[in-house]
């Protein structure tokens, strides 16, 4: 039986769908705090002509600004993608408590692949970690993404 995805999940597959629509890589990101959506981004990298424009960098800087403060205690963040060591280490320091990402990247994630970021010992932080949320709708969004600009 299959469940419907938590709504934060679904907004950030909507997020990633539009990135998608403006020519970024399709990935989304949502933060929440007690259920309640502080915010919702997707990659900008070419809009804005910045490599950390990730959707996850531009999710944790929206939180921030909404919240008026330099860390996100009680947040939880919603990730199409597995996230890369630069947003990893991101979510370290901005004290995220859950991590939830839908599609695996074992070329460029650092949570379940590559450095494996939070089981370092130099990491100061480890967020809860649910993977595969939203996984078939994200992997499909990108192969058919890639697939287009091949």
């Amino acid at each position: 039986m299959a469940f419907p995805l938590p709504e934060p999940m679904r907004l950030a597959l909507d997020a990633a769908a539009r990135a998608a629509e403006a020519g970024e890589v399709p990935v989304g990101a949502v933060v929440t705090r007690g259920g309640g959506v502080i915010a919702v981004a997707a990659n900008r990298m070419r809009a804005l002509g910045d490599p950390t424009a990730h959707a996850e960098m531009e999710a944790i800087r929206m939180a921030l600004a909404e919240l008026g403060t330099g860390r996100l205690d009680g947040c939880d963040l919603w990730v199409t993608l597995e996230p890369c060591a630069m947003c990893a280490g991101a979510i370290a320091h901005a004290r995220i408590d859950r991590l939830y990402y839908g599609a695996g990247d074992e070329k460029g994630g650092a949570v379940a692949h590559g450095p494996r970021f939070f089981t370092q010992p130099t990491c100061h932080h480890r967020p809860e970690i649910y993977a595969g949320l939203g996984e078939i709708e994200s992997a499909a969004m990108l192969r058919d993404f890639f697939a287009g600009r091949r």
